[in-house]
């Protein structure tokens, strides 16, 4: 069996391969469509395994493979594992698991920490440096997910028609934008996937961050997704909190000053996952 390591971060929309030798080279990486079991049958899933990730490789074999998945539920976890073990035949050993254990494992390694996931959504987790051990549910972008790209967006239309942020922000908002109210309300209220339409206004509020009502924002969401979210696990103890996602990395001045103003110690913040999945699965030094 070949000593070749595959790993597979995966969220709804895209999925990153890597494809590494045994001192952490990269022998092949690439994108796929992403992969999420809760939205997706199991004939399209093996269209994108066979379609689009397998011939990535060409005809390098795979020894070893985990893929982290978004919508990874363990009941799930057996019908996933049978089919990338059909794509990748070679695979001697296939784990499955969710994003949010993919998430610990690559800020944390083998020691405990919370770890948080700040992107579209929002998750967070206590991890004891081998598996989950307390996880406060984030509840979606309607009644949830505090801190995420969807809520930051949602705050930031709050304050642009209701007055709390600057008339000029509007207006470079929907010059930027090219939408005004009736827009906004058509594409959240009547249109699908509002979520990712509230997501894709965070770049607006991050080349706007330098207004201090939009920073007060941005660092009031992280406050919340803090307390709400991350303070029941440091109860009992004085956990390091890292994250990664875009919103964490592309925000992580204001997610210090939350972290600060919250009490909290930051650990690591990075903007995706896979570096320290390799380093995790590899041994490799940090």
């Amino acid at each position: 069996m070949t000593n070749t390591f595959l790993i597979a971060d995966s969220g709804s929309t895209k999925t990153a391969w890597r494809l590494v030798a045994p001192g952490g080279g990269t022998l092949a990486a690439f994108h796929s469509q992403g992969i999420n079991p809760f939205h997706q049958t199991e004939d399209e899933i093996r269209g994108i395994l066979a379609g689009e990730a397998a011939p990535r490789l060409d005809g390098l074999a795979v020894g070893r493979l985990c893929f982290y998945g978004s919508g990874i539920r363990p009941e799930m976890e057996p019908a996933v594992r049978a089919l990338l073990g059909a794509a990748f035949p070679s695979a001697g050993h296939i784990e499955v698991a969710s994003d949010l254990l993919g998430a610990a494992r690559a800020l944390c390694g083998r020691r405990a920490g919370v770890a948080c996931i700040l992107g579209t959504g929002s998750n967070s987790c206590l991890y004891d440096g081998r598996q989950i051990v307390l996880n406060t549910p984030p509840l979606g972008y309607i009644l949830g997910d505090e801190g995420s790209g969807a809520v930051l967006g949602a705050h930031l239309l709050n304050g642009l028609y209701k007055g709390w942020l600057p008339g000029e922000l509007r207006r470079a908002f929907e010059k930027t934008c090219g939408t005004d109210l009736p827009g906004v309300v058509r594409r959240v209220y009547r249109e699908p996937l509002a979520n990712r339409f509230l997501a894709s206004l965070s770049p607006f509020v991050r080349r706007h961050i330098a207004c201090a009502e939009l920073e007060r924002m941005v660092v009031g969401c992280f406050r919340q997704f803090l307390d709400h979210n991350v303070r029941p696990y440091l109860s009992a103890q004085d956990s390091p909190v890292s994250a990664l996602g875009s919103v964490a990395f592309h925000y992580s001045r204001q997610l210090e000053k939350a972290l600060e103003a919250e009490g909290m110690r930051k650990g690591t913040i990075v903007q995706g996952p896979m570096d320290g999945l390799v380093r995790y699965h590899l041994d490799l030094p940090e």
